[in-house]
């Protein structure tokens, strides 16, 4: 299509504008006449932002806190009892029975009531193995029961009713006790020619 004469050439993508005419502008006045411009409205005000939590204050005590201690005692080591009664070994024992071995000195606790004859014997044991003995007799007696004059000898202490001896049944409970273990390591009925189920062969440790 040919250009129109005496106008001019159309520029692709520019929109033409032109001036409004006499009649245009009145039409256009008479429009907007009452119009009411819109009120501007104010930007929305941000919401406040929350306050950061403060930091939480360190209280510092001035005043001195009492130091508790535990006061621990050392222990100390508890020293060991009296060895217990080792008897005697068979050979001794066996002699003894047989009435092969002499007792180096004898005691007779006839005459002596229950507490007093404890002291007594004590003292006498002591004695014994301070002079270095190792073998003596001591006689408590077979107590007045008729039945203790049929007392078969035996190396070893029964307890029976027919015993009634009281030195006799207290005496093998004597050696168990401390005082008398650190001086006695064993006992045994003595023989018949000694006294029998009347009396005991009491065998000292060593003198140190």
């Amino acid at each position: 299509m040919a250009a129109c004469e005496g106008g001019d050439k159309a520029k692709p993508g520019k929109p033409r504008t032109r001036a409004l005419s006499e009649a245009e502008q009145k039409l256009w006045g008479a429009v907007v006449k009452d119009a009411t411009p819109l009120a501007r409205r104010k930007p929305a005000e941000a919401a406040p932002m929350p306050a950061a939590p403060e930091a939480p204050k360190i209280v510092t005590n001035t005043k001195k806190i009492p130091v508790f201690r535990i006061h621990t005692e050392t222990t100390k080591p508890v020293p060991a009892g009296p060895p217990p009664l080792t008897g005697l070994d068979r050979r001794t024992s066996q002699r003894l029975a047989r009435g092969q071995i002499e007792a180096e000195a004898t005691f007779d606790l006839h005459g002596h009531a229950r507490e007093e004859a404890r002291g007594v014997l004590l003292g006498f044991l002591g004695r014994s193995r301070a002079r270095g003995l190792r073998c003596v007799i001591v006689i408590t007696g077979k107590g007045e029961n008729p039945f203790t004059r049929h007392t078969l000898h035996s190396t070893r202490f029964h307890e029976a009713p027919e015993h009634s001896g009281v030195l006799r049944s207290a005496l093998p409970s004597w050696l168990g006790e401390p005082e008398f273990r650190a001086l006695v390591a064993g006992f045994q009925p003595a023989h018949p020619r000694h006294g029998g189920g009347g009396a005991f062969y009491i065998w000292l440790r060593k003198k140190r």
